[in-house]
């Protein structure tokens, strides 16, 4: 199996000082790290760099240190908006929308747990600005708003609320208030509910009272962030999501990840995780992301936490020797995006290497408790080697 404190340190030494873009925040990194600078800058990709770079500084890493910084200083400056608040989805849009508004909050609340300077401010505003979202009569978070505020969109999405789950999680780690673990937990019980009654194929696309739309962007099935059908990696995202809560949900995580894995692992007779299937299980879009192996290993790796079952200490080992053969890059550095059906390098959806969120994680998962949180265990040295 790949040595997984060494693949954490080469990953975080990849999106290093020059992630750091000259006009603030995360330059989106080209094949070999380089910063393509043509590219916009973005919250989620800066908060996510931040999130990584303040584990690394908890881990030991000190040269983290000034690129959680200058992430987290983007966030307050350039890419906040000052006169109404919240973040942009970027300078060529002044949407905002819930999923970057999630990755704002995992970061400040990583960083106020390392005590990098501006992280408390930057976790409180973060939270504040959360209220704007929250749908207390559904329970959930709407996807997006104008800049000032005034219109909310139609569209619901399940993508948004998974990734507020696990900021929420950090947020209550960091700041010791149950009450965004409860919320984390109101938000994890829908979508355990919407799981159950598609056979654990769970529903992305929602209206405005949050009723499923099983048929939207049939149209758009290689989407980045709204693909039709039932995406394979999100039911493993929330897979490991159910173990953080207080108490684990462990029999749906366990529907979800069987779910997952056996529609999406070699679906089409090749190794891998296709990205999405129908309602029905068969294969939509055949590409293989790098995201979605990173969060099947992590998800097996909480799994066997919990239950003790030899049978994912057997997934693990499979995934992450198909992560060693297609995606870890030793030569250029990080891991390969995307792949196609046959498993050889693609860049329709994803080129360049512009993250380490997931493949970090999944470096750090298995050898750290399910509580307390990623950030909170790391500085409290409950890393195994």
């Amino acid at each position: 199996m790949v040595d997984l404190d060494a693949e954490f340190r080469r990953l975080v030494g990849f999106g290093g000082a020059g992630v750091v873009h000259p006009c603030g925040g995360a330059a989106w990194l080209g094949d070999r790290g380089e910063p393509w600078l043509d590219r916009p800058v973005q919250p989620y990709s800066t908060a996510r760099m931040a999130h990584v770079h303040g584990l690394a500084v908890l881990a030991g890493i000190e040269s983290s240190g000034p690129v959680a910084d200058a992430m987290l200083a983007a966030l307050a400056g350039p890419l906040h908006d000052d006169e109404h608040g919240g973040w942009p989805t970027s300078a060529e849009s002044s949407d905002k929308n819930a999923y970057d508004h999630a990755f704002v909050l995992l970061a400040a609340s990583t960083a106020t747990v390392a005590g990098r300077p501006g992280a408390s401010d930057l976790m409180a505003e973060a939270l504040a600005t959360h209220e704007r979202f929250w749908e207390p009569e559904h329970g959930m978070v709407c996807d997006l708003f104008d800049r000032t505020w005034a219109r909310r969109d139609t569209y619901r999405g399940l993508n948004a609320n998974m990734h507020t789950v696990e900021a929420l999680l950090a947020a209550s780690d960091a700041t010791g208030d149950p009450r965004w673990r409860q919320r984390a937990r109101r938000i994890a019980t829908f979508a355990v509910a919407r799981g159950r009654e598609f056979g654990w194929r769970l529903p992305e696309h929602f209206t405005p009272a949050w009723e499923p739309m099983p048929s939207y962007h049939r149209d758009q099935p290689d989407h980045p962030f709204q693909p039709y059908g039932a995406t394979v990696g999100h039911g493993l995202e929330w897979s490991r999501l159910l173990l953080h809560l207080d108490p684990p949900l462990v029999d749906a995580s366990a529907a979800l990840y069987d779910r997952a894995v056996a529609d999406g692992w070699a679906a089409d007779g090749e190794d891998g995780f296709v990205y999405t299937t129908d309602w029905s299980g068969a294969p939509v879009t055949h590409d293989r992301m790098w995201w979605v192996v990173a969060e099947a290993v992590a998800a097996a790796a909480a799994l066997h936490t919990v239950t003790g079952e030899a049978r994912y200490v057997a997934d693990q080992d499979r995934f992450w020797a198909f992560v060693e053969s297609h995606h870890i890059d030793r030569v250029e550095g990080s891991w390969v995006h995307q792949l196609d059906r046959h498993n050889r390098h693609a860049t329709s959806v994803w080129p360049g290497k512009p993250d380490l969120y997931h493949a970090v994680q999944a470096t750090l998962v298995p050898r750290l408790p399910l509580a307390p949180g990623m950030a909170r265990a790391v500085r409290d040295g409950l890393l195994a080697d």
